[in-house]
């Protein structure tokens, strides 16, 4: 378990720094130059989550149950992912319906992302994991709205065609994901009779 909270609070510690620490963010930014400055974010970022994957992995069998799931949670799962998927699809699409409604569709993926894996996974472990990732994204989300607020933001009028695809890959990512990749990185079904 020691390894998977050092990896969290490397990770989560290093995406939270324009949370609680803004101005360092980027006086240290002009200091070092924005390259050398997202050079050490990355690899620093890598060896958090590795570090946090590798721990998880690590604790998941061993670490104490707090519940178990019906089945229906497997299922209300996989529905939350679909939701996650489009909302993280679509991140960069500045001008889809769903990312000017929601403004930070990335975070709202990694909330839907953390509640989703709660629902059927209850060991400590998944505690741990998805609720800090559940925790650290409403946090961020509540700081970038609050960003937004102080910076006058003005989101750009939605476009069909960009929300057409933004739904369209969101769902490709899903089913690729679901079917495919799950499987091979993390080495368990998501989806239920499989």
């Amino acid at each position: 378990m020691t390894a998977l909270v050092v990896g969290l609070v490397l990770f989560l510690g290093l995406h939270s720094v324009r949370i609680f620490a803004d101005d360092w963010r980027t006086r240290t930014r002009e200091r070092v130059g924005a390259n050398r400055f997202k050079l050490l974010y990355s690899l620093f970022s890598v060896l958090g989550f590795a570090l946090l994957v590798w721990g998880y992995g690590q604790a998941r069998m061993s670490s104490p149950v707090l519940w178990v799931a019906p089945l229906g949670m497997y299922h209300a799962a996989a529905g939350l992912m679909l939701i996650s998927m489009i909302f993280l699809a679509g991140s960069h699409s500045k001008t889809s319906h769903i990312t000017v409604a929601v403004r930070h569709p990335m975070l709202w993926g990694v909330i839907v992302f953390a509640a989703a894996h709660l629902l059927p996974n209850g060991r400590v472990a998944d505690v741990v994991l998805f609720g800090a990732f559940g925790v650290w994204a409403i946090v961020d989300l509540l700081s970038c709205y609050a960003r937004d607020r102080k910076n006058n933001t003005v989101y750009p009028q939605p476009v069909l065609r960009k929300t057409v695809i933004h739904l369209l890959a969101g769902v490709v990512f899903y089913a690729v994901f679901a079917f495919v990749l799950h499987t091979i990185l993390i080495g368990v079904s998501p989806v239920p009779g499989r």
